[in-house]
């Protein structure tokens, strides 16, 4: 069964729990965090998940969502 690409849906929780396609940035994440720098400036286009990749950080270091699975 194919997965719907989830255009325009900005927020992490609602992409995981709906099941839409998107691009996992965790790796990115992971080397941004690793990287010690004090500030980190992220230049990209429009609609090339900017604000997807900060609420996916918010829900990876968030106590708010402690213990979720989705």
């Amino acid at each position: 069964m194919a997965r719907t690409v989830g255009i325009g849906h900005q927020n992490f929780e609602t992409i995981r729990r709906e099941g839409y396609f998107y691009v996992d940035k965790t790796s990115f994440i992971r080397e941004w965090r690793e990287s010690g720098d004090s500030v980190t400036l992220i230049t990209r286009p429009r609609r090339f998940g900017k604000t997807l990749t900060m609420s996916m950080t918010e829900q990876f270091f968030s106590v708010n969502y402690a213990g979720r699975k989705c």
